[in-house]
Formats: structure tokens, C-alpha cells, sequence
């Protein structure tokens, strides 16, 4: 017998669901571990061989995640998903083999000789029925109305994960967007940078922007992971941008001011480097909020550690008088190079000689090259954190 309830059948228009499932950048990507829990707990609870989170593709069903299925997908035609899908409700069949519309399916007759079904949309945030999160058995079940009620949280718990999960990539391509894709060209000098994620958004950026002759240097990390520490990040970024003509000290106050003001009660704070570099002179200005992580490479392979001398920005809340912050000056002489970087390389650095090892490798490689080794480390298992790093090396 097969049995509904919720929604009543709505229905959608092919071409419409199938926008809305494309829309989500879902299919063919790997196993994600919070859907593989929910499916894990769908299991258990029901006790049931195989669990199934579905998307209907064309003619397939593709598995975001399955238990006791063997593949990753079959074909649409036929399948039990596809009738959920196409009525938009719960589908409960305690025995396929005694009822009219399924007795004679390829799965019920064929392999894996299907008996109980139990399936429950998942929609697209327009509404649309997308995939279902089902669980199936060679045996008959019943269920009771508790358990109908716990397959709609199940389900709608995957649904908000799979939500998550796009939002996170649209994120991610808008944070990638606002990286910098090409450095400014500065006469004598030669400029590189990257940045390596971890996860699929950064709390660390950096920036280089060439206003009126001179080069304005950023880096800066945001306390945490995830989408928060993004977002932070993004708005100080923003902030730092805005008037690019003010002095690098009233830039910085003004992004510790917003921080303080709108982010009081997140206790989020941001570690920042940023610097000024007029490139006729070498002469840099640089203010270091709890960063400590910039240093000058001079040309007889010595080290200038250009350490902190604030706070981090976000941090100085209350503080009477309020912190201000004084760019240190020193100078870039022919072949001396400013290289900032955030926390996470030094995890993938040569733990004995972390400094011998940079220095090899920007003067065998050169700045390129030693950003591109930078985020080949960050690939490696020791790595744990977001990677971003800035060269700026004045030409002998």
C-alpha cells in the first residue's frame, strides 16, 4: 500500500525543478560527512539496510550519500524517488510486491528486490522538489505516525544541510572574486601573492592596490573559520579600500572603529599588516595590529622582523585613551624583499629553520615561485589553517 501525507501533491514544472537543482552545485560532488550522519541516524533509527539521500537528475538519480545501495546512482525511470518527487509527499510503502503501481518494478521484481519504501521530499529554497531522503528494506515495515513525523525532520534536517552547502559555494566564488587576479606593475620591484583555503572560505585575504604612484600592501586574518570569520574579513577589506588617498593610519582606525562598533558582541577580532610602499625611495610605512607576522629579507640574507606594536584591530575596545596606531618607517634597499604571510604558514614550514627555509626558497624560486610553493605546502598534512602570503621584493 502506498500512503502520503504533507504537501498533497504540488506540482512542479520539469524544467523549472531541474533549474532549481542545477542552481544548487550539488550533483557529482563528494560525500559530505553532515549528510552522511543524518543518513547514518535514518539507519538506526529505522532499522532499515539502506539509506538513500537522492537528487533527480535527467534520467538519473544521483546519491549525495547512500548505505547499502552499492552505487552513487540508477536510473531515474521507474524508481521510487521519482514518484515522490512527482507527488511532492510523503511515500510510504510497506510492501511493494502487494501493491498495483509497484508489484511488477524492475526494483521489486529485480535487483536489490525491494519491499518497504519510505520517502520524503527535499525541496530547493524556491520550493521546488529536488531529491528525497528515503529508506528501504527486502523486508515489509510499518510505520508508525511518530515515524512519518521523524523522516519529515530527517529529511528537512538534509535539506537545510544541502541549502548550507550551496551557500557556502556561492560564497566561496564571491570570495574568491574579490582576491586579487593581478598585482599592480611597479617599476623595479616584482609583486606576487596568494592565498589557500583550507575550508571553502578564508578568514585571511590580502590586497595590493596602486594609487597615485604609490603601493598600498594588506594582510590581514580573522579570528576562526567558516563563514563568520569571512564575512569580517570582507568588511575590513572594504573598509581599508574606502579613500585609498588617507593616511594609512586613519585607514586603520577607521576599520578598528567599525569592528568595535558592529562587531562588539561577537568578540571577533583581526590581526592586520598594512603598509605603504613609495617605490622611487624603498621608504615603507607599516602598521602591524597584532599581526607580527611581516618581515623585511635583506640582501645579505639577514632578517628585520617588523614586529607588533598594537593590539589586534577589534580588540582595543574600552581602552582609555583609545589606541592609536603609528606607522613604523623603513626602507626596501635594492634587493631587499617584504614578505608577510598569515599564521598557517608556519605550519608548513621547516620546523628548525623556518626562516632558512623561506630564504631558500625566494632566491631559488623568486617571489612567483615561492608563492607557488607556499600553497603546494598548503596542500600537504601539515597544514592546518588558511595560507596567504605577499612578496614585495625591490630589484638589485
Amino acid at each position: 500500500m502506498a500512503e502520503g501525507d504533507g504537501r498533497g501533491g504540488q506540482m512542479f514544472d520539469e524544467r523549472r525543478r531541474q533549474a532549481a537543482l542545477d542552481e544548487l552545485h550539488i550533483l557529482d560532488t563528494p560525500r559530505d560527512e553532515r549528510v552522511d550522519r543524518v543518513a547514518r541516524l535514518a539507519q538506526e533509527m529505522f532499522g532499515v539496510p539502506m539509506v538513500s539521500v537522492s537528487l533527480l537528475d535527467r534520467d538519473r538519480q544521483w546519491r549525495k550519500t547512500e548505505i547499502g545501495l552499492g552505487s552513487d546512482e540508477a536510473p531515474r525511470q521507474d524508481s521510487f524517488c521519482d514518484y515522490t518527487v512527482s507527488q511532492d509527499r510523503t511515500v510510504v510503502i510497506e510492501d511493494a510486491s502487494r501493491t498495483e503501481t509497484f508489484a511488477d518494478n524492475p526494483f521489486v521484481v529485480g535487483d536489490p528486490h525491494l519491499r518497504f519504501y519510505a520517502g520524503h521530499p527535499l525541496h530547493a529554497p524556491g520550493g521546488e522538489p529536488i531529491g528525497t531522503l528515503c529508506v528501504l528494506d527486502t523486508e515489509p515495515h510499518t510505520l508508525s505516525d511518530a515515524q512519518r513525523g521523524l523522516l519529515r525532520d530527517l529529511a528537512f534536517w538534509v535539506q537545510t544541510e544541502l541549502a548550507n552547502d550551496a551557500e557556502l559555494d556561492h560564497a566561496a566564488v564571491i570570495q574568491s572574486a574579490l582576491r586579487p587576479h593581478r598585482h599592480p606593475t611597479v617599476a623595479g620591484y616584482t609583486i606576487a601573492g596568494g592565498v589557500a583555503s583550507r575550508g571553502r572560505l578564508a578568514g585571511d585575504f590580502y590586497d595590493l592596490g596602486l594609487h597615485h604612484g604609490v603601493l598600498r600592501i594588506t594582510l590581514a586574518d580573522a579570528m576562526g573559520k567558516g563563514t563568520g570569520p569571512a564575512l569580517v574579513a570582507a568588511s575590513v577589506r572594504a573598509s581599508l579600500r574606502t579613500a585609498p588617498e588617507r593616511p594609512i593610519a586613519e585607514a586603520i582606525a577607521e576599520a578598528d572603529r567599525l569592528l568595535e562598533e558592529d562587531l562588539a558582541d561577537t568578540a571577533m577580532f583581526v590581526t592586520a599588516v598594512h603598509a605603504e610602499l613609495h617605490p622611487e625611495s624603498g621608504e615603507l610605512q607599516i602598521i602591524d595590529a597584532g599581526h607580527s607576522l611581516a618581515f623585511i629579507l635583506r640582501s645579505d640574507g639577514s632578517w628585520d622582523h617588523l614586529r607588533s606594536t598594537s593590539l589586534p584591530l577589534g580588540m582595543g575596545m574600552g581602552l582609555e585613551p583609545p589606541e592609536v596606531r603609528q606607522p613604523r618607517i623603513t626602507r626596501l634597499e635594492p634587493g631587499d624583499a617584504l614578505v608577510c604571510c598569515s599564521d598557517g604558514l608556519l605550519d608548513v614550514l621547516d620546523p628548525d629553520d623556518p626562516y632558512g627555509h623561506v630564504y631558500r626558497v625566494l632566491t631559488t624560486l623568486g617571489p612567483d615561485g615561492a608563492i607557488r610553493e607556499a600553497l603546494r605546502l598548503a596542500d600537504g598534512d601539515s597544514a592546518t589553517d588558511d595560507i596567504t602570503v605577499v612578496v614585495v621584493r625591490r630589484d638589485a
